[in-house]
């Protein structure tokens, strides 16, 4: 049970923050939204919960809440830019449909 981040992503995470000068990393999570059920929730976490599962990818701490861990197990977080877009993406091995706009996805 695992959830890993890419280079980028991780050197993201690092500079974001440094720049906010608190935190201790990145929770990832779900929630039930968007045309095809479920959606991803990011957000930097200043503080570990007591439900909190920790990984470890590149010196990175990601929190999970146990209810999201089924459906982020084994998935890969990257950063990217494309010309003037850039953010996050998503290659979680437990999705089974997304929809068109990528906001969303189904197990």
């Amino acid at each position: 049970m695992a959830i890993t981040l890419t280079e980028n992503a991780v050197q993201h995470v690092r500079n974001f923050l440094a720049k906010r000068g608190k935190g201790v990393g990145l929770r990832v999570g779900v929630r039930t939204s968007g045309c095809s059920g479920m959606s991803y929730k990011l957000e930097f976490a200043d503080e570990v919960g007591d439900d909190d599962l920790q990984f470890t990818s590149g010196g990175v701490t990601i929190l999970v809440d146990p209810k999201s861990l089924a459906y982020v197990d084994g998935m890969e977080l990257d950063y990217t830019r494309e010309g003037l877009n850039e953010g996050f993406k998503f290659k979680n091995p437990n999705v089974k449909s997304e929809c068109g706009c990528g906001e969303s996805f189904g197990v």
